[in-house]
């Protein structure tokens, strides 16, 4: 499993960051029905299945930040970023602020929420052209070839676009770690912001005066096992639209690839880390 906290635009509506997406089934309800046979809907063709060659690329690490010393204004840790933004368009932040009982309670409500019973979850479930709820990613096509996930969305920021019909409101705990989780993620987001503002050239309040406030949304990420994990991938390669994106992920499962210099490279997991998306926003803004 993983988690994504989504950062866009206000202003740009759900163009920047969010999208819709047609109905499917779910992965869970399929495997309920047939454990071992893999639709050929999820087998992807085999020049879209990236692959590492773990010998020569082991090396290789995401860029780790440590925002104790961003905070600092520490000059080596600021050209670290600089650098992570230009070269690699991903980097690992650590020292963050997010306490550790803050992420354990999050990654503990998504696994809940998983573990419901279909019926449950299928309260939740997104409709035909919505953005938010239960179901799959921007599925937009009938033969589109799909991601091996099961995924919740929800929008957490600000207040106002959140609906709570597709919050599962009965399950013990899931709210207030949502909450929680949120209102401690937009403060780190608020200091992406203000660090990024400056290496684009602008004062801390860069990114905000010429963006407006930001919205935010949470998107919960769930793999189930498959019998042939050499035909699938959980997310399909893309860049994401939005502003950035903060990912925390499974600890013990190393899943994320990042493609850096036309190599894939596993972003391997550190305890209580998060890891930062740039995303195709800022890249806009940069080139104008």
């Amino acid at each position: 499993m993983e988690l994504k906290v989504v950062k866009a635009s206000v202003e740009k509506g759900e163009g920047l960051g969010w999208g819709k997406s047609l109905l499917v089934p779910n992965i869970q309800e399929i495997l309920k029905n047939d454990s071992q046979s893999v639709p050929e809907r999820y087998i992807q063709e085999p020049k879209d299945r990236p692959l590492i060659s773990q010998n020569l690329f082991d090396s290789l690490q995401v860029p780790v930040i440590d925002f104790s010393m961003l905070a600092q204004k520490d000059a080596n840790e600021i050209r670290k970023l600089d650098l992570a933004c230009k070269e690699w368009g991903f980097f690992q932040i650590i020292n963050h602020g997010v306490r550790e009982e803050i992420m354990v309670n999050m990654k503990a409500a998504m696994a809940a929420f998983f573990e419901l019973p279909f019926q449950e979850k299928s309260k939740c479930a997104k409709g035909a052209n919505e953005i938010q709820g239960y179901g799959q990613n921007f599925v937009v096509s009938e033969k589109q070839k799909l991601d091996w996930c099961d995924m919740m969305f929800l929008k957490t920021f600000p207040h106002e676009t959140r609906n709570f019909k597709f919050w599962p409101l009965t399950l013990p705990g899931f709210k207030e770690a949502v909450e929680e989780y949120s209102t401690e993620i937009r403060k780190v987001s608020n200091k992406i912001d203000a660090n990024l503002s400056v290496l684009m050239g602008m004062d801390e309040n860069g990114l905000k005066r010429k963006l407006g406030e930001f919205q935010q949304g949470i998107r919960m990420n769930y793999y189930p096992t498959c019998s042939r994990p050499d035909l699938v991938l959980g997310i399909s390669p893309h860049s994401d639209g939005s502003l950035f994106t903060l990912l925390l992920q499974d600890d013990e499962i190393n899943g994320l690839q990042i493609k850096h210099k036309e190599v894939w490279i596993d972003a391997k997991p550190i305890p209580n880390s998060l890891v930062v998306n740039i995303g195709d926003a800022i890249e806009v803004m940069k080139s104008k």
